[in-house]
């Protein structure tokens, strides 16, 4: 008989995510994902200035910061035909490139790294050792003895405290945890420095869009003037200052991060055959070199990847209206036509119908409605999107930096290919292309100096900008790839005022729940076969839905007005 685990909330996430699994002879056997929280920005944009919708929709999150704002403004200009010039597109793939390097670090450090590194153990380790093993991965200049004496003094100090904070209710000592002592050393270590290199590298959001983590946009452009001699202006002191952010990012990337995600990942090698979940993938793709509106010159190249089927990559349209379509057969919503039916966003609806049990409650009614989140297909398809479906569109698009830097980890690692479509192999995607991106926000930084050189300072185009102009109808979608995954806005304007507004997120592809036929997202069918050796600390249960990178507060489209929720087991 199965033994049904309850993980709510899922902690180190942002939002409220449920979790439950059934667990026979040691194994999850079934998975259920549920968010717990509903919000209603579809509701709050409607009859508004669309000219003013990214201020509101960036703050559907404080972490995915601006690629709400960018999805938001893209949009827009989809609608309305605006064309963006060169500089406003390059500042826009800096502030992304910012916004992935933070992102990304933040998260294998302060959100996932606990899942593999046993902080208590770190009180173990030899400092002298710890140096040795740090110093044979990188040219890291904190690597000496005595630094990392001082970190394990600061660990016991907070261990003999009893007051362990931010590592309090650890699974501290499980038999999932394989790293040595010195490794756990390096990695606490390494967690402390993340916090404090973290907070430097948006200050390219606070330079370009005037403050984080909600830098302003603007539709048609970017708010901000270019002029190296003004003082109001980006100017060269401004300049500098951006390049000197992205080149200690590049360092702190190369030198830290990616050195101890390989020296991590060596330890837990049979993780690549753990978590696969789906078979199918897709990216929409971002950082344009030659204009948003050819997608073939994408950094990041857009499209679909079924069946793990690395020879073929499909074409992905979100004005399609039979490819994208969301589904609310077991989500707390109703569709006029009925739960069964698909939705395009241009035609979404957003009518909430809560018919669970009331908090607190034991389990999930999974058999009706269990989550606040739609669910989204691609015809028909459950997709998963993030990391490794960039990653891996990337690598079957034929970019030969993607498939030289992936050869070249499965190599070190000595894994086959098969080892990317597991837990391991997300955590490993999600570390690579921050690598890539910190060399290519330096060419992103480079061309702009170069047309600032030339006499190019133009950051905006408001030729639209009158609704007088505007037809009496428009749609536009605006796509863009959130550090999870594929995000893509859609709006219908009607009489110069938003009629319908859908943000259809990572999350939601990721963590929606089951539809009409019974398939499950990405979280559930990764779940499925993971060992968890102690049901009361499923540690395991968590390295795979913390793969992820979940973020729920964007997934769901108003709060318990108590603001209770249930804490069945906790975690950390």
């Amino acid at each position: 008989m199965a033994n049904r685990i309850v993980i709510d909330p899922i902690t180190r996430i942002e939002g409220h995510l449920r979790i439950e699994v059934d667990v026979r002879d040691g194994k999850v056997v079934d998975a259920y994902s549920s968010g717990t929280m509903v919000r209603g920005f579809e509701l709050i944009l409607k009859g508004r200035d669309p000219r003013d919708a990214w201020a509101f929709t960036e703050r559907a999150c404080g972490v995915c910061t601006t690629v709400h704002a960018l999805a938001s403004v893209r949009t827009v200009e989809d609608a309305l035909g605006i064309q963006v010039p060169a500089n406003a597109e390059l500042i826009r793939n800096l502030m992304f490139c910012a916004q992935y390097l933070q992102d990304h670090v933040v998260h294998f450090y302060h959100l996932h790294a606990l899942d593999w590194v046993d902080i208590v153990s770190a009180l173990k380790a030899d400092p002298k050792k710890t140096s040795e093993l740090a110093q044979s991965l990188s040219s890291w200049p904190k690597s000496s003895p005595g630094y990392f004496s001082d970190v394990q003094t600061r660990i016991r100090t907070f261990v003999e405290s009893g007051q362990l904070g931010i590592f309090a209710n650890g699974y501290w000592g499980h038999p999932a945890y394989k790293l040595p002592a010195e490794a756990n050393l390096m990695g606490v270590a390494h967690y402390l420095e993340a916090l404090e290199w973290q907070k430097e590298i948006v200050k390219v959001h606070t330079i370009f869009g005037g403050k984080n983590p909600h830098p302003n946009y603007l539709v048609g452009g970017v708010p901000c003037s270019l002029n190296i001699n003004e003082v109001n202006a980006i100017n060269a002191e401004r300049l500098a200052h951006v390049g000197q952010l992205f080149t200690q990012a590049q360092q702190f990337v190369e030198q830290v991060y990616l050195p101890d995600l390989m020296a991590i990942a060596s330890f837990y090698k049979d993780w690549g055959a753990i978590g696969g979940g789906l078979s199918n993938y897709m990216s929409y793709g971002d950082l344009p070199v030659a204009g948003y509106g050819d997608p073939t010159k994408f950094k990041f190249p857009r499209g679909i990847i079924l069946n793990r089927n690395l020879n073929d990559v499909l074409s992905v349209d979100g004005k399609d209206p039979m490819q994208v379509q969301e589904y609310v057969t077991h989500s707390w919503y109703d569709y006029a036509e009925g739960d069964s039916a698909g939705k395009h966003p241009w035609d979404g609806e957003t009518k909430l119908h809560y018919t669970g049990p009331k908090p607190p409650y034991e389990q999930l009614e999974v058999e009706q409605k269990y989550s606040w989140m739609k669910t989204p297909r691609w015809k028909g398809h459950p997709m998963e999107v993030g990391p490794l479906a960039r990653v891996l569109v990337a690598y079957a698009s034929g970019s030969k930096e993607v498939q030289e830097l992936v050869g070249g980890a499965l190599k070190t690692l000595d894994v086959p290919v098969a080892a990317l479509f597991s837990t391991l192999g997300r955590t490993a995607a999600r570390g690579l292309e921050t690598k890539l991106i910190a060399g290519w926000a330096h060419e992103f930084f480079n061309q702009l100096l170069t047309n600032i050189k030339t006499g190019d300072t133009r950051t905006a185009n408001t030729t639209m900008w009158e609704p007088s102009t505007w037809p009496d109808e428009a749609r536009g979608v605006g796509m863009t790839e959130a550090p999870r995954g594929a995000l893509a806005h859609w709006i219908v304007i009607r009489d110069r005022k938003i009629d319908n507004y859908q943000l259809v997120v990572p999350s939601t592809w990721n963590a929606s729940p089951r539809d009409a036929q019974g398939q499950m997202s990405a979280y559930e069918s990764s779940l499925i076969g993971t060992p968890v050796a102690n049901t009361e600390q499923p540690v395991e249960i968590l390295r795979t839905i913390h793969s992820f990178d979940p973020c729920i507060a964007c997934a769901v489209h108003v709060h318990d007005e108590h603001g209770r929720h249930v804490h069945q087991l906790n975690t950390f």
